[in-house]
């Protein structure tokens, strides 16, 4: 099954302690993903020789299961469609939204 996702894509959380939070896909790993400013955790670097310790923020894996396309301020469900355009020799395939019908 083709993935729903892809890194830029506007999301919103819709389950868990950041319901309702929005932001950008940054990066994806198999099937979680890392969306900007969302599910952000304090990690204590301790001190080494080198460096100093210190008190990062860093943002942490959502699984795709729990996020949700955004339009409008508003989770969407999106479907593939394939075009194979008139005289054209390929396919293509793209996403659109279920609500609206546009492409994302």
């Amino acid at each position: 099954m083709a993935n729903r996702f892809k890194k830029g894509d506007n999301v919103i959380v819709i389950a868990g302690s950041n319901r309702g939070k929005q932001g950008k896909i940054i990066a994806m790993e198999k099937d979680k993903v890392i969306v900007e400013g969302v599910n952000i955790a304090t990690i204590h670097k301790k001190p080494t020789q080198s460096n100093p310790g210190s008190i990062q923020k860093k943002e942490k894996p959502i699984h795709i299961s729990n996020i949700s396309h955004v339009e409008n301020n508003k989770p969407v469900k999106i479907k593939f469609v394939i075009d194979s355009g008139e005289g054209k020799s390929y396919t293509r395939k793209y996403r659109i939204s279920r609500k609206t019908k546009n492409k994302i």
